[in-house]
């Protein structure tokens, strides 16, 4: 299993970093496999450790959490294509390679939406909508009244 872990930066580049054991611990510490020198990294804050079978991040108590697709976790299956927000870096998980596509998880998210927001046709501006008329008789009407 190759894993990376692709992170983005504020200025919108990628920097790809392959995870130098089965069991990588990245932290605020000199001595952890990724050291990510911020104060609001704990020093041991999470460990990512795979197999043949599976890829796995376990948080290690840290004060600001480990992220997974914007959920916090205490430990978690990651997939490829997975967020993972480690203080306020951003690493997209690539797993043999997948997925090819490299996006932020801004464009993620624009890109489902669109995906799950129907597109609403307006009706053309000559037709006309027939006025909906009711009469005292209607039964609803009484319904309505009682709430």
């Amino acid at each position: 299993m190759d894993v990376n872990l692709v992170l983005f930066k504020k200025n919108g580049s990628q920097k790809s970093l392959s995870l130098p054991s089965a069991i990588t611990v990245i932290g605020r510490r000199h001595d952890c496999d990724l050291c990510i020198p911020l104060m609001v990294v704990s020093r041991r804050h999470c460990q990512l450790n795979y197999n043949n079978e599976a890829l796995k991040i376990r948080d290690l108590g840290s004060r600001g959490g480990t992220f997974v697709n914007g959920k916090p976790i205490d430990e978690a299956t990651v997939r490829a294509g997975d967020y993972v927000k480690v203080g306020p870096l951003t690493f997209l998980v690539q797993i043999d390679g997948e997925p090819k596509e490299i996006i932020s998880p801004e464009q993620a998210a624009k890109k489902r939406a669109q995906q799950e927001t129907p597109t609403i046709k307006a009706a053309p501006a000559d037709e006309s909508f027939p006025e909906l008329e009711l009469d005292e008789s209607d039964s609803f009407l009484d319904e309505l009244e009682d709430i």
